[in-house]
């Protein structure tokens, strides 16, 4: 998970208030049928037939005992087909069309049925595929965001590190850490039965509907064709017994429809990406994606009411002992909504680090920049400008460009310049690489001014990422455009550290070996250190500042780079 879940982003589009009022206005509508999906009593008795042929008439058992003799076969087993074929002859009578016994065919009226559930199904596919199939967890955590609110709330403020630390003062950061987590643990076990059932047959309607949904449909579809008798398609029962089989424990599992604020949390997901459109009615179209649904539902319905579907597997089986089995699933939802929790008081207690490091390290830019506060960059996206392009360590650049207007072009270029025009270095490679270090960080301010110039307004990366903000698209399409872009600039702005970076670890090498290097080493001295430094020496001084001033430079570098990276 990251802070820019399904979940996180949907809780900053659509506030609590806004979450309340939206279920309230749905729930005020009373059009959903909580009517069973599927009820117990459509199940056919089991039948257990060596019981029952004990329990019938003794004439009934001598009846088949005669037939047993002249047939060659045992009198249960007789007895077993006789009453296979009255249930036979039972759907046959109660519902023509579906399914004819002695030839054990699936007629064109259980097709039909079977591409009626199948539409309905599929009406719920994408919703179940946004939000269970692609972040089951965000999805659970907006669903109890819905029905338990409070304890929700709870959540939120308990366990985030910033609130936890400003009401400890004195705590350590690995026990602020620690509190999260209990606070956490202590919130959930206050989650009472009833609370935990609701959320537990929730996430059960949402399992089993996405069977449904997902159910291949079309692989059983296939299998019917023209048998030259039945006016229509049919399909032999031994062809799609086990795929019945499997419908029928979802079909069973199902009973109970799903609540609202299920389906209201579904269709919030699945509507998520058209929630930036300036037209966009949240509310008008979810009502019409619940109209819809309650249609779909009352088909599901329908399918159960008419197709004895348990009864039609016995007879294709032979097996009068059959009887559906519910599939698992739900179970799960508290250790997925836990996880999900722990991932997320991880990930706000890295970011509260992060916000201490930089806090502590803005204290340090402060005395380092004799007061002068950071350069802030324009058109940059952040806390307070949610507008701008986001840029990948843009609290690195910022320093940097503090660092070029306030400390290269007022102290170090007295100590660098000098050298430049009239140092004398006993190896030419020392003058090369010192010449392209000093003639790269003279190039700093004007790169970064660059890079600004590109995501301004007017500017080739603001005027496309504008476009792209104002595009008519989906909003998984425009943040992948939106990512792309910005992920262009982060590119061109690393560049830009890295070789200021290396222009500074080569300033310190080569300022080292001229005021501390040995003759013949890697880095050696000047030749004319001598009439540089003057009588006095004052220039050995201003040198020995700005090369620890370069030096607690590429610390600070080192600092902000662990810090942006979270180690």
């Amino acid at each position: 998970m990251s802070e820019s879940s399904t979940f996180d982003r949907l809780a900053a589009s659509l506030s609590m208030e806004e979450r309340r009022s939206l279920l309230a206005k749905l729930s005020s509508l009373g059009n959903g049928s909580m009517d069973p999906l599927f009820r117990e009593e459509e199940l056919p008795e089991t039948v257990d037939i060596e019981r029952r042929f004990r329990e019938a008439p003794w004439y009934t058992r001598f009846f088949y005992f005669l037939r047993g003799l002249f047939k060659s076969k045992p009198p249960v087993r007789l007895f077993d087909n006789s009453l296979l074929s009255r249930l036979g002859s039972s759907i046959e009578s109660r519902a023509p069309g579906l399914y004819d016994y002695h030839r054990s065919l699936l007629l064109p009226g259980f097709l039909e049925e079977l591409n009626s559930l199948k539409e309905s199904a599929r009406f719920f596919y994408d919703a179940l595929d946004t939000a269970f199939s692609r972040d089951k967890s965000g999805f659970f955590a907006f669903l109890f965001s819905l029905e338990m609110d409070f304890t929700y709330q709870r959540l939120v403020q308990e366990t985030d590190p910033q609130l936890i630390a400003q009401s400890n003062s004195s705590a350590q950061e690995s026990h602020v850490k620690q509190m999260a987590y209990k606070a956490l643990d202590d919130i959930l076990q206050t989650i009472d039965e009833t609370q935990r059932r609701r959320m537990y047959q929730n996430a059960r309607s949402l399992q089993c509907l996405w069977e449904l949904s997902s159910f291949l449909y079309d692989r059983l579809i296939s299998t019917f064709s023209r048998d030259g008798v039945s006016d229509g398609l049919s399909c032999p029962t031994y062809l799609v017994v086990d795929q019945l089989y499997a419908l029928n424990n979802i079909l069973v599992s199902l009973k109970t429809p799903p609540s609202i604020p299920l389906l209201e949390s579904l269709f919030v997901f699945l509507l998520q990406d058209r929630m930036a459109e300036p037209a966009f009615d949240m509310a008008a179209e979810t009502e019409n994606l619940l109209t819809r649904s309650e249609e779909a539902l009352s088909r599901i319905r329908q399918f159960n009411q008419r197709i004895p579907l348990t009864a039609i597997l016995r007879c294709a089986s032979r097996n009068l002992a059959y009887l559906p089995q519910a599939i698992s699933g739900g179970e799960d939802w508290f250790a997925v909504f836990r996880d999900y929790w722990k991932k997320r008081i991880e990930e706000r207690y890295e970011r509260f680090l992060r916000e201490r490091r930089r806090e502590t390290l803005t204290e340090t830019f402060n005395s380092f920049f004799n007061g002068i506060p950071l350069q802030t960059l324009e058109n940059v996206g952040d806390d307070t400008n949610t507008e701008g392009i986001h840029l990948r360590k843009s609290f690195m650049l910022s320093f940097l460009l503090t660092f070029y207007q306030s400390i290269l072009l007022n102290e170090l270029n007295r100590a660098l310049k000098p050298i430049l025009i009239d140092g004398e270095f006993y190896k030419k490679e020392n003058r090369s690489e010192f010449t392209e270090a000093y003639n790269s960080l003279l190039k700093l301010g004007d790169e970064i001014q660059a890079l600004l110039a590109k995501i301004a307004p007017s500017g080739d990366i603001g005027k496309r990422y504008r476009l792209v903000q104002s595009e008519m698209i989906a909003l998984a399409v425009k943040r992948r455009k939106i990512q792309s872009l910005e992920m262009e600039v982060s590119e061109e702005a690393s560049g830009i550290i890295d070789r200021a970076s290396r222009a500074l670890r080569s300033l310190i090498h080569i300022l080292g070996g001229i005021l501390n290097g040995e003759a013949g080493g890697k880095y050696d001295s000047l030749v004319n250190l001598g009439s540089l430094s003057g009588k006095g020496g004052s220039y050995l001084g201003v040198l020995r500042n700005a090369l620890q001033r370069i030096e607690k430079t590429v610390q600070l570098i080192g600092e902000i780079d662990a810090m942006e990276a979270g180690v």
